[in-house]
Order: structure tokens, then sequence, then C-alpha cells
């Protein structure tokens, strides 16, 4: 893809600029408005610098900085990004995701409006190319505070298909003690074992709803993150098999903008033979104790509200509650 001005349409802000993605720079641009959209929108949520670097330094396959990426700016100052990618489902689609940001103070100008369609426009271009047997849709994602995106949505033929929940455990007080089942046992996440318990949680989660990017460039971005510490794993063994874990971590600058201790549980995973016996429970108890001996005063984790394994009850029978909803919205392409 040219990095040409000529090579994005014109809309219809005339003092509007789209750009493609311009490196190392851009990187903090869509950071603030990626973390001022949150802000405004009251998503407990807060990203960093070096989150997205890692994101986009070790792509899926779906996704190409240069390509994907929008930038949209008014007087040289960038107030909007688009950002395109796309997932081969486990439903059997090939899904066109589409998302973005535009910062608060500018929305209700057409920018948001500017950018989907040039998401929509350059998602299209890419699908004529692709020879695939799978059927072709377009893909989003809205938090419940976001009236303006759901608008958008739905204003462009978009219909929601799924729901998922942030949880959040407001205390880590009074934590179960849980036996392990018979035969495991939890021992330290070491360098060495490290590529096996990956394997064993891209196993776990083959069949998650929406596609999960299992390839060699999504785990090395996860040991990236910043949140990363295998210290704070919780992962039960089954002599020298993975049963089943918990991968633990905590976000210094979420915390600090959000004014929070807490902790998330990135993963809990179960390994199908070893389900339906109470390793997850065991496991997310002893999590949190691991995650108050950091000096954390709360925990949360992410849920498939219609998880078939039953994680929702699993969350809510552990104090979770249900904190932040979100939808996946789909189209045909």
């Amino acid at each position: 893809m040219t990095d040409q001005m000529t090579d994005i349409p014109p809309t219809q802000i005339t003092e509007l600029r789209l750009r493609p993605y311009a490196g190392e720079a851009d990187l903090h641009n869509i950071v603030a408005l990626d973390n001022a959209e949150s802000e405004h929108d009251r998503i407990p949520s807060h990203t960093s610098v070096e989150e997205v670097r890692a994101r986009y330094a070790h792509p899926n396959q779906g996704f190409d900085a240069v390509r994907d990426v929008t930038i949209a700016e008014l007087d040289g100052k960038a107030v909007g990004f688009a950002e395109r990618q796309w997932v081969d489902t486990t439903d059997g689609l090939r899904e066109y995701r589409v998302g973005g940001a535009v910062h608060p103070a500018w929305r209700r100008r057409g920018i948001g409006t500017a950018l989907h369609e040039i998401n929509v426009e350059r998602s299209r271009a890419l699908a004529a190319t692709h020879e695939t047997p799978r059927p072709g849709f377009l893909g989003s994602w809205t938090a419940e505070f976001q009236p303006g995106s759901v608008a958008l949505l739905a204003g462009h033929g978009f219909e929601q298909v799924r729901w998922f929940f942030d949880m959040v455990r407001p205390s880590l007080d009074e934590i179960p003690d849980l036996p392990l089942p018979d035969g495991i046992e939890v021992r330290p996440a070491t360098p060495d074992l490290y590529r096996q318990i990956w394997e064993a949680d891209v196993e776990a989660f083959r069949d998650h709803w929406g596609g999960f990017d299992d390839s060699e460039e999504s785990m090395r971005r996860f040991f990236e993150r910043p949140s990363t510490d295998p210290t704070m794993w919780v992962i039960g063994w089954d002599g020298d098999e993975v049963a089943g874990g918990v991968v633990n971590g905590i976000h210094p600058e979420e915390n600090e903008a959000l004014g929070v201790k807490r902790a998330w549980l990135h993963s809990v995973f179960t390994r199908r033979q070893w389900r339906r016996r109470g390793l997850a429970r065991a496991l997310i108890a002893r999590s949190l104790a691991v995650i108050r001996e950091r000096g954390m005063t709360s925990a949360v984790l992410g849920v498939d509200a219609d998880n078939p394994t039953g994680a929702l009850g699993l969350y809510e029978g552990l104090g979770f509650e249900v904190d932040a909803r979100f939808s996946a919205w789909r189209k045909p392409l």
C-alpha cells in the first residue's frame, strides 16, 4: 500500500486529512486517542504505548499497520484513527474487523463516519484479493456506554451478535480455600515451561467464539506485553501435562489512571480432559491469593456471556460481578 496522500479518498469534511500510519510517532497518537475515548465513555480500561507497540511489532496474519491503520488529522493534530484486521473465526467466517476512536472533543462532526467508511472500503478491497470458501463478514465492537458508536454501526447495517462482560471482584477478602482435584499440583512457571503453558492455553481456547490467534507472532506479542509476569501465573499440572491455569497480570498505568489496585486474570483455562472437576475454581482462588500478596485489592477478568462451559456462573460463584458490558457486531461483507 502506498503512503501517498492521494491514496486516501476525499471526505465531506474538507479540512480533515486522512493519512496512513506513519510509524512510532503514531503509537502515541493512537494510545492517547484510545485512552481519551475510554475515559470519556466510562470504559474501565487504559492502554499503554508498550502494549500497542507489542501488538504492532508482532501482528497476526490479518493485520499490517501500514496497510490497516488510518490517522485522521485536523490542523496537523491527530483527532481520530481507524484500524482494520481480518480473522478466520471458529464459526466458519472470514471476518474483517473494523474499529478506531475519535477524540471526544471532535465528535459529531462526521469524523467517525469518515473513518468507518474508509474501514469498510479498505476491507472490501482487501477481501476482493482473498480466495477463501469462508463467507465474508464485517465485524466490530462496542461498549455499553458508547451510544454514538452503537448508532453508527446500526445505521450502517451492523447487528449485535454476541455479548461479553468485564467482571470485577471488588474485594480480595474472604478468598475460599478450595482443594485441587486429586493428582493435580501447582508448580512455578519457569522459562523452560513457557511454551508448553502457552500451547495448553491455546488448545483450551481452540473453540473460543470469534477466533483465537495461535501464531508464533501472537506468543511473542504476549511475552512483550508489560503486564506479562509468569511469577504470577497459577498453573495446575497432572504429572508432566498442563491441566489448566490462570494467567494473571498487573497493568500499573491502567491502575494509576483508574485509581485502583487491581490485577487481571487474563486467561482462565482448563483443558478438556480435566474439566468438570473443580480445577478452575481452585486455580482462581489461588490466583486471588497471589494477587492479594502483590498488594492488589481487586481482580478483573473478561468473559463471553454465552460461553458454553458455564464460565459466567463459575465467576459469579467466586464473587465476581459484572462491571462493563460489550457487544460484538457483524454485517455481511
